[in-house]
């Protein structure tokens, strides 16, 4: 035996004049992003900030070597050291700059995007007149780690996204 259709008649809802739609609300300010790391350090051999790249998809730790006159960046257990004065120099440039500049990081054996914090890192227009890393083969990467030391230490603010991170002098 079939089974019986039914049909059941939707009334609508009785129209009403029309209501303003709500106001939208305001979009919420983003919380500044705090540095990642622990300011609280000093940013010694034997106290070393532990910082994280700006996507923050790796950790390594960094630290001044006034003895040798070096930003230390320990990444695993290869080390990568830059001129300690790149700190002020790069703040320097980044106000000269006057806005948000790509950070551009790249191994030392690829070019650096254009316009960028590791292009300007490399170029003989910078203060030291080329590289700030000081060992050939790992004098890359400086858009990497330095700007977060900049952050840690308050100069600087660095954009934490997954890719095409930015950075400008506070």
């Amino acid at each position: 035996m079939a089974a019986k259709k039914t049909t059941e008649t939707k009334t609508a809802a009785p129209k009403t004049a029309a209501q303003p739609a709500a106001p939208k609300a305001a979009p919420k300010p983003q919380a500044p992003k705090k540095p990642m790391g622990n300011p609280g350090s000093e940013g010694s051999r034997d106290n070393p900030w532990t910082l994280t790249t700006p996507p923050g998809t790796s950790e390594f730790e960094a630290f001044r070597d006034e003895g040798a006159d070096a930003l230390v960046i320990r990444v695993g257990k290869t080390e990568l050291r830059y001129h300690l004065r790149c700190i002020d120099d790069l703040c320097a440039m980044l106000k000269a700059h006057g806005d948000w500049m790509a950070l551009g990081g790249a191994d030392e054996q690829k070019p650096a995007p254009d316009g960028s914090v590791e292009a300007w890192a490399r170029s003989g227009g910078n203060p030291v007149g080329g590289w700030y890393g000081t060992k050939k083969g790992l004098r890359g990467r400086f858009g990497v780690y330095v700007p977060p030391v900049l952050e840690v230490l308050g100069l600087a603010e660095v954009e934490h996204n997954p890719k095409n991170n930015r950075m400008r002098v506070v």
